[in-house]
């Protein structure tokens, strides 16, 4: 396949400029009286010669300019260059845009010639004006509303960035640099996909017809280097005390289920109580896209399926978990929870793999068990309520609920234990919780504390050879 085909190349519109016909003066007929001829205005001084001899003509911008010299630069690249070597490709890509911009006389300063050498890089080796978002390490989130708007989401704020693209085309060209490696699709007829870059970081695109606003993608970014205890700590997304107790709850192998809304930390969190497991386990992770970043050396890590361009070949989560089972796991970690396979997970928690852990959409630790109890009936089992409820309380240990708060930050609003059932209710019982004092310059005030009640699981503390402090529940008084 030649270069030119395996690099996306894109030209912008050719504007157009409409042509004013020229205005003649009527003729006068014979006979009628003229009036007096006046002298035409002098033409204006004729603008000084730019200084930028043989320079870009002045209309045109430095967007035009990127494309002209980028489609140049293509055109000449070496059509056998390997694109996997990127150090190659990119001495080539230096020399040919250096004489191209001598041939073009390009009038720029030093920074702008650096810049649109570095774009024409990212085009034709990276993902576009995505690049220099991606490697911004103090994004958690980039937000492409179609060519012309793109926002981030920086310390839990949104932000609209002056990035654009040319056009629809262009993005969906870049939305399929994404998915290739990964062997998925996105067309007509299939317009939603989900995928992952190589950094782990998880993206989502949805095209027209679905869009009405041309290709949308959303990138939720991760660090190179996962967040660490220590990290949540400076964030204030926790206390010591809560991260000792969680740390105590994972290796006496209490199943734990994290809550929270869209963007509340579930998956760093996850990663974190992960990081608790001892090395000698044997974990199996389950994921729709694979983004946990467990540093375990004994991890299997399966992803799901989607189907094929013919709707067939999918293979669900729930597959996955139950064939998890039989690979003799001593934790089984699924990245989340939204249908069925919640049956699957609560079956595997209650005959014999304590331990286990997952993710659940819910706005309160009592709504997450609502959640349990609506997906296990997405199963299709014809359970009574009763029953998918006993399940659940013997199942579910400790219930981490995490939301994303109005100033943006990111907090444990809850650990809760799960302790049993009373009549047809699952009890529950608040380990720790986050207490909001006030707003002072749009930032919420509140303290993390702990409810001064100890839960009914210490025992198996006591069992594991695990011995917490005698202060870290607190006092109720």
């Amino acid at each position: 396949m030649s270069l030119l085909k395996r690099i996306e190349r894109s030209r912008p519109a050719a504007e157009e400029e409409l042509a004013v016909p020229a205005v003649q003066a009527p003729v006068p007929s014979i006979g009628t009286p003229q009036p007096p001829a006046q002298t035409p205005p002098a033409p204006p001084p004729a603008p000084a010669p730019s200084r930028f001899a043989g320079a870009m003509p002045a209309r045109e911008s430095f967007r035009e300019a990127k494309f002209r010299v980028q489609n140049r630069l293509v055109n000449e690249l070496d059509p056998k260059l390997d694109l996997s070597n990127q150090v190659e490709v990119r001495r080539q890509i230096e020399e040919l845009f250096g004489k191209i911009a001598d041939e073009e006389g390009l009038a720029l300063t030093r920074a702008e010639r650096v810049r649109m050498l570095e774009q024409i890089t990212d085009e034709i080796l990276g993902l576009g004006p995505l690049e220099p978002l991606l490697r911004d390490e103090t994004l958690t989130e980039v937000m492409v509303n179609g060519p012309q708007q793109v926002y981030i989401e920086r310390e839990g704020r949104l932000e609209l960035t002056n990035v654009t693209f040319q056009n629809d085309e262009h993005v969906m060209k870049i939305i399929q640099r994404i998915i290739a490696p990964i062997g998925r699709r996105v067309d007509e007829s299939s317009p939603m996909v989900d995928a992952r870059l190589a950094d782990g970081s998880r993206v989502n695109a949805i095209i027209p017809p679905l869009s009405l606003i041309g290709p949308v993608i959303t990138i939720r970014k991760f660090s190179a280097t996962p967040y660490t205890v220590d990290d949540l700590i400076r964030f204030g997304t926790a206390t010591p005390d809560m991260f000792e107790f969680l740390e105590a709850c994972v290796k006496a192998r209490l199943n734990i289920f994290v809550s929270g809304g869209t963007g509340s930390g579930k998956t760093t969190m996850l990663n974190i109580l992960s990081s608790f497991i001892p090395d000698d386990e044997r974990i199996v992770t389950i994921e729709d896209a694979a983004e946990l970043q467990l540093r375990q050396e004994h991890v299997i890590t399966l992803e799901a399926r989607p189907s094929n361009i013919e709707g067939k070949g999918a293979i669900p989560i729930r597959e996955l978990v139950r064939n998890s089972l039989r690979m003799r796991p001593d934790r089984v970690v699924v990245g989340e929870c939204r249908s069925g396979e919640a049956l699957d997970m609560l079956q595997a928690m209650n005959t014999g793999h304590d331990g286990s852990m997952s993710t659940g959409h819910a706005n309160t630790p009592r709504d997450m068990l609502s959640r349990l109890e609506t997906m296990v009936l997405m199963a299709g089992m014809d359970l009574p309520l009763r029953a998918i409820r006993e399940q659940i309380s013997s199942a579910v240990d400790l219930i981490v609920h995490q939301n994303r708060l109005k100033d943006g930050a990111r907090k444990i609003t809850h650990i809760t234990e799960v302790q049993g059932m009373e009549g047809d209710v699952i009890v529950m019982q608040d380990v720790f919780v986050f207490e909001q004092t006030g707003v002072e310059e749009g930032r919420i005030q509140g303290r993390l504390k702990a409810t001064g009640i100890r839960p009914h699981f210490v025992e198996r503390f006591e069992t594991a050879g695990i011995h917490l402090a005698p202060n870290i529940f607190g006092s109720p008084f």
